[in-house]
C-alpha cells in the first residue's frame, strides 16, 4: 500500500502512455516487418512461377533435344547402313569402274577424232558457204542472161513440138487425101464401069446367061447365076486374076443375100481372098495353056463341092456395088 499509494495516476498514465507507445512502436515495425515479408513472399511466388516456366521451357527443350538426338541417331545409323551398303557397291563396282574408264579413255579419244573432223567439216561448210554467196552473187548478176536462155529453150522445144505436131498433122492430112483420092478414083472407076454397063445394057442381058460359071457340084445351071461383065472384068484386071471360070465359081459362095447375082462387093471381097488363096497361085502359074483352061475349070467346079473356100463376109461399103 505504500508503494501503490505513492504511484499516482499520473505517474501510472505516463508509465501506460509510455508503454503504448513503445508498443505502438513495436507494433509499427511488426507491421513493417509483416509488409515487407509479404512482399518478399509475392518476390518470390514470382520468382517461383519465373523458375517454373523456365523448368517448362527447359523440359520442352530437353525433349526437343531428345528428339532431335534420336532422330541424329537414326540418321547415323542409316547413314551408317548406306555408307556399308555403298561400300559393298564400291567393292563390287570397281571392275564396272575400271572399264567405264577404259571406255571413257576411248570414247574420248574418239571424241577428239571426231571433233577434228568437225573442225574439218566446219572449215570446209564455211568455205562452201563462201563459194555458194559468190556463186549466188555472180548468178543474181548474171540472172537476165539465164532467164532469156530458159526463154529460148521454151521457145525451142516449142518450135519443134510445133513443127511435129504440123508434120503429124501433114501427114494426117496427107494419109486423108490419099484414101480420098482412092476412093475417088474407086468411085469414079465404079461409075465409069456403070456408065459402060449402062451403054451396053441391052447386050449384057443376051450375054449374062452366056457368061456365067459352070455348074457346081450341087447341079446350079449358068442361068441361076448373073453379073456385071464389066464389073467383073474391072475386079479381074484390079487384082490380076486371069482364070475367070475358076474365080466366078469361088465369088459363088460371096453371095451374101443369096439372090444368085455376084454385085461389086462381093466380087472384091471374093477377088481379095481368091488372090491370098490357093486358086491365085494355080491361075498365076504362065506355062499353062488356054487349052488347058477348060480342064483347070472343070477341075474346080468338081472340087468346089468337096471343100469349099474359106469364106470372109466384108460388110463394108464398096463402088463395085451395083446401085
Amino acid at each position: 500500500m505504500s508503494e501503490t499509494g505513492t504511484i499516482t495516476p499520473e505517474t501510472q498514465i505516463k508509465e501506460l502512455t509510455e508503454r503504448l507507445e513503445e508498443e505502438t512502436d513495436r507494433l509499427l515495425k511488426l507491421y513493417a516487418a509483416y509488409e515487407q515479408q509479404e512482399k518478399e513472399l509475392l518476390d518470390t511466388k514470382a520468382e517461383v512461377e519465373v523458375l517454373e516456366k523456365e523448368i517448362v521451357e527447359r523440359e520442352i527443350e530437353k525433349e526437343s533435344l531428345e528428339a532431335l538426338l534420336n532422330e541424329k541417331d537414326a540418321r547415323i545409323r542409316d547413314l551408317e547402313m548406306k555408307a556399308s551398303k555403298t561400300g559393298k557397291q564400291v567393292e563390287h563396282l570397281e571392275p564396272e569402274l575400271q572399264k567405264m574408264e577404259e571406255k571413257y579413255a576411248r570414247e574420248k579419244d574418239r571424241l577428239g577424232k571426231v571433233f577434228s573432223i568437225a573442225e574439218e567439216l566446219d572449215n570446209d561448210l564455211r568455205l562452201a558457204v563462201v563459194e555458194l554467196n559468190t556463186r549466188d552473187k555472180w548468178y543474181m548478176e548474171h540472172m537476165s542472161l539465164f532467164e532469156d536462155l530458159n526463154k529460148a529453150i521454151q521457145e525451142r522445144y516449142q518450135m519443134i513440138e510445133a513443127a511435129a505436131e504440123a508434120e503429124r498433122q501433114s501427114q494426117h492430112m496427107g494419109r486423108a487425101i490419099a484414101e480420098r483420092m482412092e476412093e475417088m478414083v474407086e468411085a469414079r472407076a465404079a461409075e465409069m464401069t456403070l456408065e459402060e454397063a449402062q451403054d451396053i445394057n441391052e447386050q449384057e442381058s443376051e450375054t449374062v446367061s452366056n457368061e456365067t460359071s459352070t455348074e457346081d457340084a450341087t447341079g446350079d445351071s449358068d442361068d441361076d447365076w448373073s453379073w456385071s461383065e464389066p464389073v467383073l472384068q474391072g475386079v479381074m484386071e484390079k487384082n490380076g486374076i486371069t482364070d475367070r471360070d475358076a474365080f466366078i465359081e469361088f465369088a459363088k459362095a460371096y453371095d451374101m443375100d443369096g439372090n444368085k447375082y455376084l454385085k461389086g462387093s462381093e466380087l472384091g471381097a471374093a477377088a481379095a481372098d481368091f488372090v491370098s488363096n490357093d486358086g491365085g497361085e494355080s491361075e498365076a502359074t504362065p506355062e499353062e495353056t488356054p487349052a488347058e483352061e477348060p480342064a483347070v475349070a472343070e477341075e474346080s467346079t468338081e472340087a468346089t463341092p468337096e471343100k469349099e473356100p474359106e469364106v470372109t463376109w466384108r460388110t463394108s461399103g464398096d463402088p463395085w456395088e451395083d446401085q
